[in-house]
């Protein structure tokens, strides 16, 4: 679904990422784990526009997308929850939902029932349910970044994207954001995630992806990243 070859990206004349390449078959969630400047988000951020790649090639379910602006690429069905989650603070929680189907509503996309769709974001997140018509700034950390995660799949996106959705959150609400990207994950959602709890992610991961300085270090299903001395020692800590 999502192939990434090559991929040379940063900022400015500071080059962040060497050569990356990963796959994301559909239906599977993949995990992008590493230490704090390895470049996973500056990974997420290329392949969906928000930084024009210096070099490679990325393609979504068989087109060409490197270098395309990035409503470009969400009109191709690349949902992006960014880190820091970014949500429209002065607008109602529903309107940013309704925020995430704009392509579909424009025509991008393909429409489909988005009544029906924000339904479900309300069955799927029901704190969002209850806050609908609460502004989106005045939410906790928690509920903004289930807000986030709702507003990227009201695309009805071919991939989504995740990056860092547990940062800052309590524990509670880490295991919380978890559960609902497990359900995602059985629903056959396509997914990249990004995540400094390597742990937790390789534990709903099919797959997974170590990255170190800028380049892929190491690769394989998520249970033989659990298992390997090295990522243990890593990114596990002692206590796994």
């Amino acid at each position: 679904m999502l192939k990434v070859e090559n991929l040379v990206a940063g900022y400015g004349k500071v080059q962040v990422l060497q050569e990356v390449s990963l796959h994301v078959p559909e239906g599977q969630l993949v995990t992008l784990i590493g230490s704090n400047g390895a470049g996973k988000t500056t990974t997420l951020r290329a392949v969906s526009g928000m930084i024009a790649p210096q070099g490679g090639r990325i393609t979504l379910n068989g087109a060409d997308i490197t270098g395309l602006a990035p409503h470009a690429i969400a009109g191709r069905g690349m949902a992006h929850s960014p880190e820091g989650r970014r949500v429209f603070p002065t607008l109602p929680v529903a309107d940013n939902l309704l925020l995430g189907a704009f392509t579909r509503v424009t025509g991008r996309r393909p429409k489909g029932d988005v009544q029906a769709d924000l339904d479900r974001m309300y069955g799927l997140f029901p704190r969002l349910a209850e806050r609908r018509a609460q502004l989106a700034g005045t939410l906790s950390g928690g509920e903004q970044q289930m807000l986030a995660m709702a507003r990227a799949l009201m695309l009805n996106p071919l991939v989504l994207l995740l990056d860092e959705p547990s940062m800052g959150l309590a524990p509670r609400l880490v295991e919380e954001v978890f559960a609902i990207i497990a359900r995602l994950k059985a629903e056959r959602v396509t997914m990249l995630l990004v995540e400094q709890f390597a742990a937790a992610a390789l534990e709903v991961a099919d797959f997974g992806y170590v990255l170190e300085n800028g380049r892929v270090t190491a690769s394989g299903p998520a249970t033989a990243l659990r298992d390997d001395p090295a990522v243990r020692a890593a990114y596990l800590g002692a206590a796994h």
